[in-house]
């Protein structure tokens, strides 16, 4: 396929809905330069089954503070039209870290942690709900 190219399945346990992710890096990071990378998923936390977004989002690791950044550019199918999340990763360790996101709607809070292969992110949904999401990859 395309270098860079990721292909993966969400699954939303609460609405028992699959769907594809794609994520592909057209730039990567480097020292002086963001990264850039478009893709598609389904729309955002809460949204109704079947809506999904694509977006460009623009990344950037900012190592003297520890966290990253990004920014993006998102076509929402809930919202019928375009809004902006963003968000900041901060670092806590080798393992764990606070994101801080705007999904184009509402804001949220992550507690990420990975174990080998596993992550598991404790979600703090809206900023009034808590949940739990875990991921993995090969």
């Amino acid at each position: 396929m395309l270098p860079g190219l990721q292909l993966g399945v969400e699954f939303n346990a609460v609405i028992e809905e699959i769907n594809p992710l794609v994520t592909w890096f057209v730039v990567t990071e480097t020292e002086r330069r963001p990264a850039l990378f478009l893709g598609t998923s389904s729309d955002r936390i809460g949204s109704p089954e079947g809506t999904t977004a694509t977006y460009a989002t623009i990344s950037k690791r900012l190592p003297r503070f520890g966290a990253s950044a990004y920014i993006s550019l998102n076509h929402s199918e809930w919202d019928d039209g375009f809004n902006t999340p963003f968000g900041l990763i901060q670092e806590i360790g080798d393992d764990v870290a606070v994101r801080y996101m705007y999904d184009g709607r509402r804001s949220h809070a992550l507690l990420d942690r990975l174990f080998a292969d596993v992550g598991v992110s404790l979600m703090w949904v809206w900023l009034e709900r808590f949940g739990v999401a875990v991921h993995t990859g090969f």
